[in-house]
């Protein structure tokens, strides 16, 4: 399969094309890297992704920025920008790619664990990740030509721990290869609709 992986450079992304690129053929994009650029924010930009790559199988999204920050002091702007940035930049990907996937093609998004399992300061990605799980489900009994929309919510990852695991007070981290998996039985197996969670 051809397939466009979106954030292939970050933690999550490394351990999707490490899963996957002995398979498949990966189309690494990135906002500032990657065999291709894309700004998820501006359709036009991922109209352009589509119409560059030519037909593609499968689409991954691992990206999207979220607003950390006390509660008590969060603004409209801040939701609003997790919001466009790691949910609607997702959607986008999806609703452009309609047309350009394969027919029984898939979607697979990203969420996170922090809308079942929350974090002081993670409010916005809890609000994120939980519109992201609301889309797939509704998304999917609607996908035209056989098309599949799945979204993995991942925990901590290992490799991320030293960065943000003092984010995460009593967490278990989980492996980059069973997060790997998550997404080859989203991309490779007949899910639909599902939260597909690795804890």
């Amino acid at each position: 399969m051809k397939i466009i992986i979106v954030g292939a450079s970050g933690d999550i992304g490394r351990a999707v094309c490490d899963e996957l690129g002995e398979r498949h053929d990966l189309v690494r994009v990135g906002r500032t890297s990657g065999d291709i650029q894309v700004d998820l924010s501006d359709c036009g930009s991922v109209d352009a992704l589509y119409k560059k790559v030519g037909a593609i199988d499968a689409v991954i999204s691992t990206a999207g920025d979220v607003h950390f920050g006390d509660f008590a002091e969060l603004t409209e702007q801040d939701v609003m920008k997790s919001l466009s940035q790691k949910v609607m930049g997702q959607i986008n990907l999806v609703l452009a790619g309609l047309n350009h996937v394969a027919e029984g093609g898939s979607f697979t998004l990203t969420s996170g664990v922090l809308d079942r399992d929350p974090i002081k300061m993670g409010t916005c990605a809890a609000t994120a990740n939980g519109a992201l799980g609301g889309f797939v489900t509704g998304a999917a009994i609607e996908m035209p030509r056989r098309l599949r929309v799945n979204v993995v919510s991942p925990g901590l990852l290992e490799v991320s721990a030293p960065r943000y695991g003092a984010w995460f007070p009593g967490h278990e981290p989980v492996s980059s290869k069973r997060v790997g998996l998550a997404y080859a039985k989203s991309v490779e197996g007949g899910l639909t609709g599902q939260v597909i969670i690795v804890e």
